[in-house]
């Protein structure tokens, strides 16, 4: 029996009975591949078939008088229905019916633009919109402490800026213990009721001793005019914290000292100081949010028979660091820091004295390399200012340090070099 095909029916392209042979070719031929197939299925899990399921197609198709092979015969079913399909648009039509007459299908690339875009796939009916997390406010982090909130703004503004040739050299004794050495030779400004600044050279040595302990904190400074400064701080648990800070001097009335009891909650801190010359003080940082920190301090000065109140506040994010603080003295402070990346900073502060009139306001910026960090800033009042840290090698450091004040006309340059970690 000769293979029947659509495109050698003398019918086929009549124009009478042209889309009713295609679309009946069509469908007749995947019926015949999908019911051979299923029978092929059947053969395979060892299920008997009914012949008399069979119909005169199918039989053919089995004996082999048809097209053979499940590729071939989808092919057939599936160029057939896709060519009935395509000519039952009335745009794509006359492209299919010219290009049909020659024994292929082919169609006019002209007419894919008409041809109607698939529906649009909807969301199904239970599915809810995304609800944002809520904030369990008995679990807040825990902030830092009061006197710590503009920590990020100092370090990108307030580096260690010196003037002359400095020296430091640390030497590790053993994993707790280690010397240091440190030396500046450079000039020293003598205060003057002119505007001409007066400078003398000077230099001096510095002797210190530091030991580092995960619950103990050591740090001691002699100075060649006599100065000797200690810090100590010790955890005395997991919450609570002794510090203390000690300025000893041969000046009458300059030696200083400073004992801070500090309290960790779990989303909240507290300290309390006491020091020489009858002073008090206490403060308090509450998280209020995830981001949003508040507090404020209080203090008494018995020599001075002075007392003070401020208040803070703190938001910051992964991005972004800002704070306020305004206090009766007079101060008033705001910070902010940008983080443009992981090693680009941007920092700003803004420091307003409503009692003497005075205000100070900078832009600066806090630039990491892979090998040196460069930090940098300008005022109101036209001082750029630069520090440079390059690492030369493991535990060798080489510094750079400038400070220009065009109105002032003061000019401060240093180098140094630091030895150890």
């Amino acid at each position: 029996m000769a293979r029947w095909s659509p495109m050698k029916d003398p019918d086929f392209y009549t124009s009478a009975s042209r889309s009713e042979n295609l679309y009946k070719g069509g469908l007749r031929s995947m019926t015949i591949c999908f019911a051979s197939k299923k029978r092929e299925n059947a053969e395979r899990e060892g299920k008997a078939w009914p012949r008399e399921k069979e119909t005169l197609r199918e039989r053919e198709v089995r004996r082999g008088h048809l097209a053979t092979g499940v590729s071939s015969k989808y092919a057939l079913g599936l160029n057939t229905f896709v060519f009935v399909v395509l000519t039952s648009h009335p745009l794509l039509h006359s492209s299919v019916v010219a290009a049909g007459s020659k024994g292929h299908t082919r169609i006019n690339p002209a007419m894919v633009a008409f041809v109607p875009p698939p529906p649009a796939t909807t969301p199904p009916a239970d599915s809810k919109p995304a609800v944002p997390e809520k904030v369990d406010y008995m679990n807040l982090p825990c902030p830092i402490p009061y006197e710590e909130i503009h920590r990020e703004a100092f370090m990108s503004l307030k580096p260690d800026f010196f003037e002359g040739m400095r020296f430091d050299f640390t030497k590790a004794l053993n994993q707790r213990f280690s010397l240091s050495h440190s030396m500046l030779m450079g000039p020293t400004e003598i205060p003057s009721q002119s505007t001409e600044i007066i400078k003398i050279p000077n230099s001096h040595y510095e002797f210190g001793a530091n030991f580092i302990d995960p619950k103990l904190f050591l740090i001691g400074r002699l100075m060649t005019d006599g100065r000797l400064n200690a810090r100590v701080k010790c955890d005395l648990s997991d919450a609570f914290c002794l510090k203390a800070n000690a300025q000893l001097s041969n000046e009458p009335h300059m030696s200083q000292g400073m004992l801070n009891f500090d309290y960790k909650g779990n989303d909240y801190r507290a300290q309390f100081q006491l020091g020489n010359g009858g002073l008090l003080g206490a403060s308090y940082i509450q998280s209020v949010t995830p981001h949003l920190s508040l507090g404020g301090e209080v203090f008494w000065a018995g020599q001075h028979h002075k007392s003070g109140i401020g208040y803070a506040a703190r938001y910051n994010t992964d991005k972004m660091v800002a704070t306020g603080q305004v206090a009766n003295t007079g101060l008033v402070a705001l910070n902010y820091v940008q983080k443009l990346s992981e090693k680009v900073s941007l920092a700003s502060d803004f420091m307003y004295n409503y009692i003497a009139g005075e205000v100070t306001a900078s832009v600066g910026y806090d630039y990491i390399l892979r090998q040196c960090r460069l930090r940098g800033k300008i005022d109101n009042n036209g001082c750029i200012s630069s520090f440079l840290e390059e690492r030369l090698n493991m535990g060798l450091n080489f510094i750079l340090s400038a400070v220009i004040d065009h109105k002032k006309k003061d000019y401060k340059f240093g180098f140094g070099l630091t030895i150890g970690e």
